[in-house]
């Protein structure tokens, strides 16, 4: 048997059936950071840009990825969503905007592809707002900083 739950027996790809499992409270954040040139962040700071509102776009764009994530992630259960929060700090000594999202749902399984696509597509679209002016944006550091919920209990442990 295979550690990895995706997996059957037979080592062939399948949807992991929650049909069994508990129904409770979950929640999942995840964080990633975008660092890009000191006038690039200065256009996202005051609203300069010539597409508009970047971080509004962006946190619009994050929410939309979590409800589509399994569309997105081929063997990703749908997950009834009760909230998404996509936030961002400018982080002006780096040069960089920090995205953190938080996905909760009460349901069977777990919310951490909703978190972590919300981040990842907020990400992806600052740089597709920004790109005519900075073409060397880096987007990195995108991971599950915290998760509750479910059978296998909290992320990190305490």
């Amino acid at each position: 048997m295979s550690p990895l739950t995706h997996f059957d027996a037979q080592g062939q790809a399948h949807m992991v059936d929650v049909g069994a499992k508990a129904s409770t409270h979950r929640v999942a954040v995840a964080e990633g950071r975008i660092t890009m040139l000191p006038a690039t962040l200065a256009l996202i700071q005051t609203g300069a840009a010539k597409k508009g509102d970047v971080l509004g776009i962006a946190r619009i764009a994050g929410i939309q990825a979590a409800k589509k994530t399994s569309d997105l992630i081929p063997l990703c259960h749908p997950v009834a969503l009760t909230r998404v929060a996509v936030e961002f700090d400018m982080e002006l000594e780096t040069h960089s905007v920090l995205c953190r999202a938080t996905a909760e749902c009460t349901g069977q399984t777990g919310v951490e592809m909703e978190a972590l696509s919300a981040v990842s597509v907020a990400l992806l679209t600052i740089y597709d707002m920004c790109k005519a002016v900075d073409r060397h944006m880096v987007m990195d550091g995108v991971r599950l900083v915290k998760k509750q919920g479910g059978k296998s209990g909290a992320y990190p442990s305490k």
